[in-house]
């Protein structure tokens, strides 16, 4: 509906629609490029709500207004993959999370292709793409760091137990050793 919309919008609105998503391009972290042919309406809600919860967002726009809209960003190279109809992804905060959950919807759903992406400036191909998915999330490389911070004091803390532990068990051995 959006898309017709655009198609019978004026010049001013189609310009209002260029800055709006050139604003998208400027915030974004990564933007993918994707082939959304055949999905049916269920399957781009499931999709929206996959990307959604992973603090994307997933539009189509018009091929003629995203090539004007990718003018002067990092993202210029995707000018290249603007055939036929396309659903962009837009990642606002972890590209990697991002990832994980368009490449799974991808691979349950043969009908949405992933076309390429650019994340900090680098093009990538979709092979690039599920590679990034494969990486850890933000949240696992900040556990991963938490317990690599809290493994010193741990031990640290078992070293200084341990002769009081010692004493303990020393003592209890004996006192086996006079009950028997």
């Amino acid at each position: 509906m959006a898309e017709l919309e655009i198609v019978r919008a004026s010049r001013g609105e189609k310009a209002e629609t260029v800055a709006f998503v050139h604003e998208k391009f400027k915030t974004a972290k990564m933007a993918i490029v994707t082939e959304y042919r055949g999905l049916s309406v269920a399957q781009m809600t499931r999709l929206r709500r996959a990307i959604r919860e992973a603090s994307g967002e997933y539009q189509v726009i018009k091929n003629t207004l995203v090539r004007r809209a990718l003018m002067d960003t990092a993202y210029g190279s995707l000018d290249r993959l603007l055939d036929g109809p396309n659903g962009w992804v837009f990642a606002y905060d972890d590209p990697v999370m991002l990832s994980k959950a368009l490449v799974k919807f991808a691979d349950d759903n043969d009908k949405l292709a992933i076309k390429g992406g650019v994340f900090e400036g680098q093009f990538m191909e979709p092979a690039k793409v599920k590679v990034l998915a494969q990486m850890p999330s933000k949240p696992e490389l900040q556990a991963k760091l938490l317990a690599l911070i809290q493994a010193p004091a741990t031990q640290l803390v078992r070293l200084v137990q341990e002769p009081g532990a010692r004493v303990v068990r020393l003592l209890e051995t004996l006192r086996k050793g006079k009950s028997e």
